[in-house]
């Protein structure tokens, strides 16, 4: 199954403190139908922080019900304690998710030989093929390029990373480094255009929660060399990619959502609503740009 393109990065919806199966359903069914690439359950965006162990299975399994095979589903499945990463990810795989996206762990801050042996014996006791996540702006730590090419060759179900340090540079040393094959993501919706420039892959993205067909149509423009169609649809983006992070993800992505229709706007703590101007900000910037 093919990880590339544009993979949204799928919020949970909630009503009174549980999760929102109805809503979530749609939500999933309205991707699909609007051509996003594949889809990202129980991620940071998803809000998997908040949610017990069986809630987390709860929500991969209705995707992966919903979704019927048409898209990959990549779970996220991680965690900073390397027994509860595997019993996670035993947990996605029984779900039946494609594979998985697993976050170095955060803050114990391993060093790289640490980092190699959590994801090996990830890859011995729960065998399935995964996507490290690399955010250093959440986990305190940055898998530099040397430990990610060492882990893409010495972990057998290692098959990409998602990038989200923003730093273009580090993205190139990535692919320089890692074998070739090796799936590139971006994990910061500002960069997914020059990521792919580079000779990435796509993107685990917020924004495309709200525009997945104009997030797929650049990765599809880009892929196809029609680069004017990708800079139009990449700068068509940039007005809600900032407003998207105008607070805490997923704050300001599930407060759009519900201004859309697509879901009750509910959050579990410690999130809470966004500020009454920052609300106001987004739902200007929504108008300004057709999502309402």
């Amino acid at each position: 199954m093919s990880f590339q393109g544009a993979l949204t990065a799928l919020v949970t919806p909630f009503k009174d403190g549980a999760i929102d199966q109805d809503a979530y359903r749609e939500l999933i069914e309205w991707q699909i139908e609007q051509g996003i690439d594949g889809l990202v359950p129980c991620g940071t965006t998803g809000e998997a922080a908040t949610m017990t162990h069986e809630e987390q299975g709860e929500v991969i399994r209705i995707c992966v019900e919903q979704v019927k095979g048409r898209i990959p589903v990549i779970a996220g499945a991680g965690s900073n304690n390397t027994k509860e990463a595997v019993n996670l990810t035993l947990l996605a795989k029984n779900a039946g998710a494609d594979a998985t996206l697993q976050i170095t762990p955060y803050y114990n801050k391993p060093t790289p030989n640490g980092l190699i042996a959590h994801f090996k014996t990830l890859s011995e006791e729960a065998s399935m093929p995964f996507i490290l996540y690399n955010v250093p702006g959440r986990t305190g730590l940055n898998a530099l390029p040397e430990t990610i090419a060492r882990i893409a060759r010495e972990v057998p179900d290692v098959i990409g990373v998602k990038e989200a340090t923003g730093n273009l540079s580090q993205v190139s040393d990535v692919i320089e480094k890692c074998p070739e094959g090796f799936t590139v993501l971006s994990g910061d919706d500002f960069t997914v255009l020059p990521l792919l420039a580079l000779g990435g892959h796509g993107v685990i993205s917020v924004v495309s929660n709200i525009m997945p067909d104009v997030m797929s149509g650049m990765c599809a423009a880009f892929r196809n060399g029609d680069i004017k169609k990708a800079q139009e649809l990449h700068y068509k983006m940039q007005p809600l990619n900032r407003a998207m992070f105008i607070e805490t993800n997923p704050i300001p992505v599930k407060t759009a959502l519900g201004m859309m229709g697509k879901l009750e706007t509910s959050f579990r703590l410690p999130l809470v609503p966004l500020l009454p101007e920052n609300e106001s900000k987004l739902e200007a910037t929504l108008k300004e740009n057709g999502i309402i």
